[in-house]
């Protein structure tokens, strides 16, 4: 946005304008990635907008040789946005309650801090044993699924 800021002051141009358009034309590559659109779909919707034939096929090709390196891209900061960045994590088993068969069950009491992109959320859970134990293994899964795109 700076680099546009000193491209309008030097060319004259109204900078709040440019940034609008700017950011309008980022929404194109932006929706078509969220969507998982192919490139001809690409291509009918940029046409059905305006844009010249030839200059939409144009920026499909572009969008072809592209696609990996975007779609990299967008999930990096997808990931980035909701970053786990702290756990604490409590123990214990149910001394006394009101209900007889809740008494010696175990549960785990978690805070796990979430970097939202705004700020950190503490976010708060408790689960039983059985219950810890399948989001540990949906846990692994997210993990390995990761390194195996990366």
């Amino acid at each position: 946005m700076e680099q546009l800021q000193e491209f309008a002051e030097q060319n004259g141009v109204n900078a709040t304008a440019l940034k609008n358009v700017f950011k309008s034309l980022l929404s194109i590559p932006s929706s078509a990635l969220r969507k998982s659109l192919t490139a001809n779909q690409l291509k009918e919707d940029l046409t059905n907008l305006g844009l010249a034939e030839d200059k939409a096929e144009y920026f499909c090709q572009q969008w072809n040789n592209s696609l990996a390196a975007l779609s990299r891209s967008a999930l990096g900061q997808t990931l980035m946005v909701n970053q786990l960045t702290d756990m604490e994590w409590k123990f214990g088993v149910t001394a006394a309650s009101s209900e007889m068969d809740k008494v010696g069950n175990t549960f785990l009491q978690l805070k796990l801090v979430i970097n939202t992109g705004n700020g950190t959320k503490n976010t708060y859970m408790e689960l039983t044993l059985p219950q810890f134990y399948s989001f540990l293994h949906e846990m692994e899964k997210a993990k390995a699924s990761l390194e195996l795109l990366s």
